[in-house]
């Protein structure tokens, strides 16, 4: 008998046992909240992907080639060729962005390929970004496949880093397209090509003051003028082309604003 009672007792203290792990859970050490009462678990909101840049537009009335904007509006455009030092891109984008300016860049496919961020960097400055071929060679010096593959390659970079093509199209080493290379240009989506009136000159490093002469002697209302990334004589001339498009009372837009 007393071995019955023991046993009897042995198994009520393991039921109080189990009931105890039960309620507590295996690794509590107190009172668990019920699923419904308990705040949401805290999410990481994922960050916003920015819109795809603009598209090339047709303007009509507009050459199938634009050298110039309209001759009746205090407004010009100041294009770069997209190549060189990216220290030398983001201290010309800086020193317009200070002077309120926007500027038009023509980059180079494998500049980009080279320093993807900087796409992204111009169009989060306001600027317009457009289409320089993939390497920068002769364009139209080249075959019809050679040449679709240098546009092509370039407007394959723009896309994949911007969403877009971009704005604009300009052969590399030529102030106009032939006829070829413009046709091959609207094949690739782009409706009008962009030359220019005005070239700087910078690209034979002739100093500053050069620069800025040249620039100041020929620019008027409307006017788009050619200068390059990558040389330091554009950036030292920058500031003062921009004082004296001010005294003139012209203000430097985008190409698309130019002609919108």
């Amino acid at each position: 008998m007393i071995e019955t009672d023991r046993r009897r007792a042995l198994r009520a203290g393991a039921g109080l046992v189990a009931a105890g792990a039960l309620t507590t859970g295996c690794a509590a050490t107190g009172p668990t909240a019920p699923a419904r009462d308990r705040p949401p678990a805290a999410t990481t909101p994922r960050p916003a992907r920015p819109a795809p840049a603009a598209a090339p537009r047709r303007f009509p009335g507009a050459p199938a080639q634009i050298s110039h904007g309209p001759r009746t509006r205090p407004q010009v455009a100041l294009t770069f060729h997209g190549q060189g030092d990216p220290a030398t891109a983001k201290a010309l984008l800086a020193q317009a962005e200070k002077a309120g300016a926007r500027i038009t860049v023509l980059a180079v496919g494998s500049w980009l390929d080279a320093h993807p961020d900087l796409a992204r960097r111009i169009l989060d400055g306001g600027h317009d970004l457009g289409n320089h071929t993939h390497h920068h060679l002769d364009i139209n010096a080249m075959s019809e496949a050679e040449a679709h593959a240098e546009i092509a390659g370039c407007a394959d970079r723009l896309r994949r880093l911007t969403g877009s093509i971009g704005t604009w199209f300009r052969p590399s080493r030529a102030r106009t397209a032939t006829p070829l290379v413009e046709r091959l240009a609207h094949r690739a989506g782009y409706p009008h090509v962009l030359s220019y009136d005005v070239d700087s000159l910078d690209f034979t490093s002739p100093g500053a003051p050069a620069v800025t002469r040249t620039v100041a002697r020929e620019i008027r209302e409307g006017s788009v003028v050619s200068l390059h990334f990558g040389y330091a004589d554009t950036v030292a001339a920058l500031p003062a082309v921009l004082e004296e498009l001010e005294r003139r009372g012209l203000r430097a837009v985008t190409t698309t604003e130019l002609l919108t």
